[in-house]
């Protein structure tokens, strides 16, 4: 077991997290300023903080079925809960930018029996439509509210111009497939022998499994696989929930537009790779919701309020998961060599197989 994933090393990182919460309490408390944010967070009402922690954990029940969804549909909802909830935690935990969870989660579907082949290009598909969800609400919503269909911000510059960047985002991920296999067979071109060429094979295999992954991702979404389609959505709508319930519990919800785009932007903090994003995630949502009109300590208080169980109830679900994750793999013979005649990546639709 790679040493980062090792049960000391996730509850150690757990403490670390408290101890930075405890540091951020104690600098709200102490420093000139945050008074206001401070107050706000004393005043917060209980049942929207408690909908905070609901709203949360059906984010993590969201990619639970996505997740499931994606690598194996026969795979036991036991088996798939400690996998996914173990993702969740480790990419709470650990500073990888989000990678964190994904690399746990090929380890431990490789040690449950899951082909080598299905695992990397399930991943890439699993990280496609997770992201495609994204991606398609902040094109919709942008070019809503540029419409004045939606209330908010309708200049350009915070509305048409992120839709847009987005889009081609997703158009060059749509085609990337084409492009990637391309870059393959011209290096295959190039005989070498020795390491380099190894280097090479490698390099070409990976790039296939990447084009084959994106293709996976796009026949799940064009033919609408419900766990897929409704899995993603909820794994981003209910995370949305839960920091428009963090701002009803410390001052007054934003536009449905402006709380969904400052949202979708602001968590481009996450990408940072500190232990779950801690600092860069709140800094950039606190920024882009500053810059779509709300106040800094609204915005202060409800995105600390918001991250606290964001950071902890993927944390508590998923440290738990994890123990019975690795009793589960340490007791059970390859639970998930029922997915390995899915080696080929035959997608099971209802009009129509594609491989």
């Amino acid at each position: 077991m790679p040493a980062e994933f090792r049960a000391s090393h996730l509850l150690k990182r757990v403490a670390q997290l408290a101890a930075v919460v405890i540091v951020v309490v104690i600098a709200i408390n102490a420093l000139p300023g945050l008074d206001e944010v401070k107050q706000r967070l004393d005043d917060a009402d209980p049942f929207w903080v408690a909908m905070i922690a609901v709203a949360e954990v059906g984010s993590c029940l969201g990619y639970l079925v996505v997740f499931r969804a994606t690598f194996c549909a026969s795979m036991s909802w036991g088996l798939s809960y400690q996998i996914a909830m173990a993702e969740l935690a480790a990419n709470s935990l650990l500073p990888s930018g989000g990678a964190g969870g994904l690399a746990l989660g090929v380890w431990a579907l490789k040690q449950a029996g899951m082909p080598t082949g299905h695992i990397a290009r399930r991943t890439v598909a699993f990280f496609v439509v997770t992201s495609a969800a994204n991606f398609f609400v902040l094109i919709l919503v942008g070019l809503a509210v540029f419409a004045d269909v939606l209330a908010g911000k309708d200049d350009a510059n915070r509305s048409l111009v992120p839709a847009v960047i987005t889009a081609l985002g997703a158009l060059i991920v749509g085609l990337s497939p084409r492009l990637l296999r391309a870059l393959g067979k011209r290096g295959q071109r190039i005989k070498r022998e020795g390491k380099e060429g190894r280097i090479r094979k490698a390099l070409r295999s990976s790039l296939e499994a990447v084009a084959d992954g994106v293709d996976q991702a796009k026949e799940l979404l064009r033919h609408h696989s419900f766990g897929v389609v409704v899995g993603s959505l909820g794994y981003m709508a209910f995370d949305i929930a839960a920091l428009g319930a963090a701002f009803a519990a410390t001052s007054h919800v934003p536009t449905f537009a402006t709380l969904v785009l400052a949202y979708l932007i602001g968590q481009l903090g996450n990408l940072i790779p500190l232990p779950g994003g801690i600092g860069g995630t709140e800094g950039a949502l606190i920024g882009v919701f500053a810059l779509y009109g709300v106040s800094l300590t609204e915005a202060s208080a409800a995105v600390l309020a918001y991250r606290l169980f964001q950071l902890f109830v993927p944390a508590l679900l998923g440290v738990p998961a994890f123990l019975l994750l690795r009793r589960t793999l340490m007791h059970a013979d390859h639970p998930a060599a029922m997915c390995a005649p899915l080696g080929v990546d035959v997608v099971k639709l209802p009009a129509r197989s594609t491989s």
